[in-house]
């Protein structure tokens, strides 16, 4: 904070120098620099304890293009209190800070294009093909934070304190939901000091229990003075340019710290291009400064949701400019703003990284298709934008959610938390469905380029079994789950069979006596519905990573007529 006192100090005395008349004359023709000094260090007195205290209170930075007007007005004043030579440095200071006036208001028009460069995307048609040994982070935060309220039981002295925000993140290979508890008012704070704790909620499993991790925390959002996190980051930063909240992030030994990311302007004081991060030890208060490639590994989310959601507002609109957006708005992208965190929503790739995932569509009104989506790698800032297959339109997540809602219409549920995945070689939306009271009841998977091919089920994982049954029975995909597209041949003696009703159809899994495992849909072998131990079958299949193979053609070659008796 030492800085912070220097620079505060520094500022007042720029302040003193301008208004104080150090070369002009008193009205009895002399100079008396006693009086000018009384007056300087009264100046500097009251601007520093000013300055100190405008900063405490708006936790502002003190970079030149925040205090630009104080100066210019200052010098302006300067100038009509000084004479000769004085006035005229002092007015041409005044006049420069209009100057800076007019460079700052322009600067949103001037610097599209440079906006646009800093937010550019690598282009690339469609997703990777999801894993089906894997389980994606479907628990939307809604309910998460259902189940947390209903557990906050397990808090000691829980009237003191209420649940902060929450955090998706990976801790030790699991996907997990944080959420801090906070200060429930000033008083609470005054009384408590620190928060006892956190929760952690598995970001995968809808059945599992929030658990109450036991973690003293001084340094908060809740709370007050100089442990208030955010104004503790700006104490120690005082020139540092920051963007979007203060997030939880819990390292691999469950000790928690409140990250904040800074970066640079992209001109004058408009735009913003993340640099790194701020981060504070919860409980301790130890603070230390990253660059993006050094930020600590077990930090998901260096890149705030706030700074992606502008970097696609910079790459969606200034792809021609500022002049653009308001007169012709050609080859516009409309980021969308279903995301559950500043209009984006964090995802994880297969190799646990964290992306921000957010569709675009068209400026245009009434439009629901979608021109593409993007992912930027919350850790580097480093964004891909997916154009899709130009053969299909595809709906965007508004259009997704309007879907869940008409299916679900009577019950009055709605979906949640919409985001794109590529299940099968087919780009489909994933939507938790909540109802009324923001409990989960159910995933419904639909095909964004065609909303009639759509499932629904009480897991990800069985939603995901039966919408590789309706594509492999319409044809309208590779099914295959890791991009494989590799046809085979089997054969073998079937030793188990288990069947079950699907809509018209039947869904028949077996079990050969190489112990290898298949399905298949009975509208893709209708004799399928005949298939029982010990028969023999050959089949053709797509080779994938999963323990049940999906049956593209079956024949039952002990299923043969018998052949009819002839008269002698």
């Amino acid at each position: 904070m030492t800085m912070t006192f220097i620079i505060a100090v520094a500022l007042a005395a720029v302040i003193g120098i301008l208004i104080v008349p150090i070369s002009s004359r008193m009205k009895d023709g002399s100079f008396n620099f006693k009086f000018k000094a009384l007056f300087f260090i009264g100046i500097l007195l009251v601007a520093s304890i000013a300055t100190m205290i405008t900063l405490y209170i708006t936790m502002m930075d003190l970079n030149w293009t925040a205090v630009w007007p104080v100066v210019a007005i200052v010098a302006f004043a300067g100038a009509y209190l000084s004479t000769g030579f004085e006035r005229k440095i002092k007015g041409l200071i005044g006049l420069a800070g209009i100057g800076v006036a007019a460079y700052m208001l322009s600067a949103p028009m001037m610097n599209a294009d440079e906006k646009y460069e800093s937010a550019k995307m690598k282009t690339e048609v469609e997703l990777k093909a999801f894993d089906e040994t894997k389980t994606p982070a479907s628990v939307p935060p809604k309910y998460a934070r259902n189940k947390m309220k209903k557990a906050f039981g397990q808090v000691p002295n829980t009237s003191y304190y209420e649940l902060g925000n929450l955090q998706i993140q990976k801790i030790n290979d699991d996907y997990v939901y944080v959420a801090p508890v906070e200060f429930s008012d000033a008083f609470k704070w005054f009384k408590g000091k620190t928060t006892p704790g956190y929760f952690v909620l598995s970001a995968t499993d809808s059945s599992a229990n929030p658990k109450f991790v036991e973690k003293e925390m001084k340094y908060v959002p809740s709370a007050y003075l100089n442990n208030h996190v955010a104004r503790y980051m700006r104490l120690h930063n005082p020139l540092t340019i920051f963007n979007g909240d203060v997030q939880l992030e819990i390292d691999n030994d469950g000790t928690p710290y409140y990250i904040r990311t800074y970066g640079d302007f992209i001109s004058a004081r408009n735009g913003f291009k993340p640099q790194g991060i701020v981060m504070v030890n919860a409980h301790n208060g130890d603070i230390k400064k990253y660059k993006l490639k050094d930020v600590p590994s077990f930090v998901d989310g260096a890149v705030s949701p706030e700074a992606v959601s502008l970097q696609n507002s910079y790459f969606g609109n200034y792809v021609h400019g500022y002049w653009n957006t308001i007169f012709g708005k050609k080859d516009i992208k409309i980021p969308s703003d279903e995301g559950v965190e500043a209009n984006v929503s964090p995802v994880f790739d297969e190799n646990g990284e964290m992306y921000y995932f957010t569709d675009f569509t068209s400026p245009k009104e009434g439009v629901d298709s979608m021109l593409g989506y993007s992912l930027t790698n919350a850790r580097t800032g480093q964004g891909t934008y997916y154009t899709g297959n130009s053969d299909e339109s595809y709906m965007d997540s508004e259009g997704a959610l309007q879907v869940v809602e008409k299916k679900f219409v009577e019950k009055k549920w709605s979906g949640s938390m919409p985001l794109l995945y590529n299940f099968y070689g087919e780009t489909s939306w994933l939507v938790p469905v909540l109802d009324s009271n923001g409990f989960l009841q159910n995933y419904y998977i639909v095909s964004a380029a065609n909303p009639e091919i759509a499932v629904t089920a009480t897991t990800p994982n069985e939603a995901l079994r039966q919408y590789k049954n309706v594509l492999s029975r319409t044809g309208t995909s590779t099914v295959n789950g890791n991009s494989t597209k590799e046809e085979k041949q089997g054969e073998g003696t079937v030793l188990r069979v288990y069947k079950e009703t699907a809509g018209d159809f039947t869904n028949v899994t077996f079990l050969l006596d190489d112990e290898t495992n298949y399905t298949v849909s009975s509208e893709v072998a209708p004799l399928a519905v005949y298939l029982q131990e010990g028969d023999e079958v050959k089949f053709t299949y797509l080779a994938t990573s999963e323990v049940f193979q999906q049956v593209k053609e079956l024949t039952i070659t002990t299923l043969k007529p018998k052949e009819k008796k002839t008269k002698e």
